[in-house]
């Protein structure tokens, strides 16, 4: 709005200290305040007046509307659109028939999944309840078997013969 420094907002007051004089300065802010306040007040009131003869008028769905036709973002969309059919397939084309196609058997799918599963759970709870068996224990082996098993020592090899050492002298 006004570009002023505190610089010059000390110039001013010091003026104002020695044209108007230190009894009346407090009075004159404040009249000063009062009168940018109601300033204030009277500009926002009449922006606010402005503002409901454009919303009455229309203008900010005209605005919005040319806001969205320019925006980069929405530019090329609405031939991109028309181009890779993002909207849904046409019901006169093969693919709107083609896609009820694959969604019924989808559904065929899921409902035979969820049997299976269903099966499987009753089942695995059957058995569950079920004691569980006891395990067998191995027979003992019989003689004979065990003959069978023994391995017979092995043949025992002659140790080789040293050569006979010299006894060993203690130094005496």
């Amino acid at each position: 709005m006004f570009d002023i420094g505190w610089s010059e907002l000390l110039l001013i007051g010091l003026v104002a200290l020695i044209v108007v004089g230190p009894k009346d300065l407090p009075g004159m802010f404040r009249t000063l305040g009062q009168f940018t306040a109601k300033a204030r007040r009277m500009a926002r009131e009449f922006q606010r007046s402005m503002e409901a003869a454009a919303d009455e008028a229309g203008v900010k769905d005209v605005a919005a509307d040319l806001r969205n036709v320019t925006s980069p973002k929405n530019l090329g969309m609405d031939a991109l659109k028309s181009a890779t059919n993002l909207d849904g397939p046409d019901e006169d084309s093969g693919t709107a028939t083609l896609s009820k196609e694959r969604a019924e058997i989808a559904d065929k799918v899921r409902e035979k999944t969820a049997q299976t599963a269903r099966a499987r759970q009753a089942k695995e709870a059957a058995a569950a309840t079920k004691p569980a068996p006891k395990r067998a224990t191995p027979k003992p082996k019989t003689p004979k078997t065990a003959a069978k098993t023994t391995a017979k020592p092995a043949a025992r090899k002659s140790a080789a013969k040293k050569p006979a050492s010299k006894p060993k002298s203690t130094g005496t």
